[in-house]
């Protein structure tokens, strides 16, 4: 099938798993057509169909709890148990046990990505060099989590920039439509300090790859200050669609709990729902979020010491595997599957300049 009969069919997948939002539908294709990077970020379900035709060298790596639908702006920032702020992996709803060397190739391919869009100034040889190189230090390290306080000043800086600015992040929040129809409340109540607390629900079209699916944002008031808790719903991994496996467990819980890293203490699974709190500290960061004088060699390569990070909670045979591979493999298959990517997205955008039609 093309990507067009690939994204009607997952999208009548995805609707018997949950109750789509149609104008967030809508609003993803169009954002999808603006740029590659942001295909890619839209249509994981495409991936997990080409990835190992693509690049079956790669695909008999060994397996790990993988995050399937990883990119470049699939990290973000959240307060652990003690208050301190920690950088890593912000979404993981596409977990599925795959290759490790899947979700090397779908950051690396990301980056390569926002290199032709000029949103990364390294070289497509340099960004490659820095993902794997983080990967490898996380395997001789046993992993490291990226607490932001005696250590990595410099992500800290990046992670506090102006953007991250309290004002703007509640004024966006508040401009936001009341919910209606069948809201998570049991699940918003069960994760607010205060479950009687008087709370304003809003529907958050966010991010690319999960917009069309409900999600809602209970806004309140804690101590004279502003509080948020999201619930988004929960969908088996687009892997499933793509592999025709049926009543699979989701495993985006999981993933986290065997990772290495300093968990969130709200993010939960509950009753078909991830839940998680919001503010301006604990949410995902875009490439426009960050500082123009960041050190993009180095944020890459801790991107790629974080996938070890995850990947390291499967205790697979990863490094000898690795230490078997040569040459400039995964530069190889991001820019095969940078080429696959674009392709697909140039169709589809000089139709119609949308997606899905």
């Amino acid at each position: 099938m093309d990507i067009r009969e690939a994204t009607r069919s997952y999208e009548a997948w995805l609707a018997r798993h949950t109750r789509v939002v149609a104008a967030d539908l809508r609003l993803k294709h169009e954002r999808m057509a603006g740029s590659a990077l942001l295909f890619l970020r839209g249509t994981f379900y495409r991936w997990a169909q080409q990835w190992s035709e693509a690049c079956p060298e790669l695909a008999g790596a060994p397996r790990v709890l993988a995050v399937g639908d990883l990119h470049v702006e699939n990290f973000g920032t959240w307060r652990d148990a003690e208050g301190r702020l920690v950088w890593g992996i912000n979404d993981v709803d596409e977990a599925w046990r795959l290759p490790y060397t899947n979700d090397l190739t779908r950051l690396a391919t990301s980056a390569l990505l926002a290199i032709r869009a000029r949103r990364l100034a390294l070289s497509p040889r340099e960004a490659c060099d820095a993902i794997l190189e983080g990967y490898r230090r996380a395997l001789e390290l046993g992993g490291r989590p990226f607490v932001l306080e005696e250590r990595h000043a410099w992500l800290r800086a990046l992670a506090l920039g102006e953007l991250r600015d309290p004002e703007k992040f509640w004024d966006h929040l508040d401009a936001l439509p009341t919910a209606r129809g069948a809201i998570p409340m049991g699940a918003l109540r069960a994760a607010l300090p205060d479950r009687s607390l008087a709370v304003r629900v809003v529907s958050r079209p966010a991010g690319v790859g999960s917009l069309g699916r409900p999600r809602f944002v209970a806004l309140a008031a804690f101590h004279g200050a502003r509080i948020a808790r999201e619930a988004k719903a929960l969908v088996p991994s687009a892997m499933a669609w793509a592999t025709g496996r049926a009543r699979v467990p989701n495993l985006c819980a999981a993933i986290l709990q065997h990772a290495v890293r300093d968990p969130d203490p709200f993010f939960a699974v509950r009753g078909g729902w991830i839940v998680r709190r919001l503010s301006p500290h604990c949410s995902r960061i875009d490439l426009t979020d960050l500082s123009r004088e960041r050190d993009e060699w180095r944020l890459l390569r801790a991107m790629g010491l974080e996938t070890g990070n995850v990947h390291l909670g499967s205790r697979a045979p990863i490094a000898a595997d690795l230490r078997r591979r040569r040459g400039r493999w995964l530069e190889e298959a991001a820019h095969a599957m940078a080429q696959l990517v674009e392709k697909e997205w140039r169709v589809c955008a000089r139709i119609d300049g949308k997606v899905g039609r």
